[in-house]
C-alpha cells in the first residue's frame, strides 16, 4: 500500500510517520518545506505541495492509494484565516477524488465533544467537526481518529524550558496516550482497511489520570534534567484572550480540557488495532 501524509514534521506527525515506514508501508511525505523534511526522513520519498493548491496536490497524490492527514489550525490563526482543515481539506479531497485515493485517514480529537456541554461553544471545534463531515460526505472510504490527550504534549506545547505549564486544575481523568502507540494502532487500521469498510476509532492510553497526576508522574521519571511543574490560574489567560489570538487559544482549549467527562470508549479499538502499553514512565525514559 502506498500511503501519503500530511503533516509529518509535527510533533503528532512523526511517530506515526516512523511506525508507517516501520510497518512497511511505501510512504510519501507532502510538504511545504522540503529540506526540513527530508532531513528528518532521509530516506523516505518527499514531495513539494500545499493544501492551497489542488494542482500540486494532484501530482503529489498520483499512484498513492491512502491519505493521512495530521492537520492543525495554528493558536495565532483567526476564525476568518485560510484554515487547512476547512479550505484546505476541501482541496485535498478534491485533489484525492480525481486521483482515485482509496482511503483517507484523519487525526481527530475526543474533546471536541465538549462543544455544545456547559454552554461551550468555540469556532475552533465547529470547524474541526466540520472537517468530519466533509470527509464522510468525499465518496473516499475513511479512518478518523478521536484521541485523548498524548503524553507528547508533555515535554511538547506544555513545556516551556524547565517548566511544564498547566492551566487551572481539574479532577477530570484523561486516558493519555504516546504518539507511537498511536502510530502503531494507526498502521494497523490501515492493514485492516484494505477492503472499503469506513472505520472511526476513539485512541485511549491504558490509564486513566488527571493532567496534573501525568505532569507530576512525568517530571518524576524525566531523567535529563530537573523539571517544575508551573500551574497558572485561568483568569490570567481569560483577561490575556481580549488581547492576543493566542491567549483565547489556550484559554478555550484548557476549558475544554479541563471540563470534558472523558470514560472509557476504547475496548473496540483495543480489540482491532491492539492495546497501548506505554505508561508515563515509560515514555518520559524514552526521551
Amino acid at each position: 500500500m502506498h500511503i501519503a501524509i500530511v503533516g509529518a514534521t509535527g510533533m503528532l506527525g512523526q511517530p506515526v510517520t516512523r511506525e508507517l515506514i516501520r510497518a512497511g508501508f511505501a510512504v510519501r511525505l507532502i510538504a511545504r518545506d522540503v529540506a526540513k523534511t527530508k532531513a528528518m526522513f532521509p530516506n523516505v520519498d518527499v514531495v513539494s505541495a500545499n493544501l492551497r493548491n489542488v494542482d500540486a496536490l494532484h501530482n503529489a497524490l498520483a499512484g498513492i492509494d491512502t491519505v493521512y492527514l495530521n492537520l492543525s489550525i495554528r493558536q495565532d490563526e483567526k476564525q476568518s484565516d485560510f484554515h487547512t482543515e476547512a479550505e484546505g481539506l476541501q482541496n485535498l479531497i478534491r485533489a484525492a477524488q480525481s486521483t482515485g485515493i482509496k482511503r483517507i485517514g484523519y487525526l481527530s480529537s475526543i474533546i471536541i465533544r465538549y462543544q455544545g456541554m456547559n454552554g461551550f461553544r468555540w469556532w475552533v471545534f465547529d470547524v474541526k467537526q466540520a472537517a468530519i463531515e466533509l470527509i464522510k460526505a468525499s465518496g473516499i472510504s475513511y479512518s478518523i481518529f478521536y484521541p485523548s490527550c498524548f503524553m507528547d504534549s508533555l515535554n511538547g506545547t506544555q513545556r516551556a524550558g524547565r517548566f511544564i505549564l498547566l492551566v487551572g486544575r481539574s479532577g477530570v481523568k484523561p486516558m493519555y496516550i504516546a504518539a507511537s502507540d498511536y502510530g502503531r494502532q494507526v498502521a494497523r487500521a490501515f492493514q485492516m482497511g484494505q477492503d472499503k469498510r469506513n472505520q472511526e476509532y476513539v485512541i485511549q492510553g491504558p490509564e486513566a489520570i488527571t493532567q496534573h497526576e501525568a505532569a507530576e508522574r512525568f517530571i518524576k521519571a524525566y531523567k535529563k534534567e530537573k523539571l517544575s511543574l508551573l500551574t497558572t490560574p485561568p483568569i490570567l489567560m481569560k483577561l490575556g484572550r481580549l488581547f492576543s489570538a493566542q491567549a483565547d487559544y489556550g484559554y478555550s482549549i484548557t476549558d475544554a480540557l479541563n471540563n470534558y467527562p472523558e470514560v472509557f470508549e476504547s475496548q473496540k479499538t483495543w480489540d482491532d488495532l491492539g492495546k497501548p502499553t506505554t505508561t508515563i514512565e515509560q515514555f518520559a525514559g524514552s526521551l
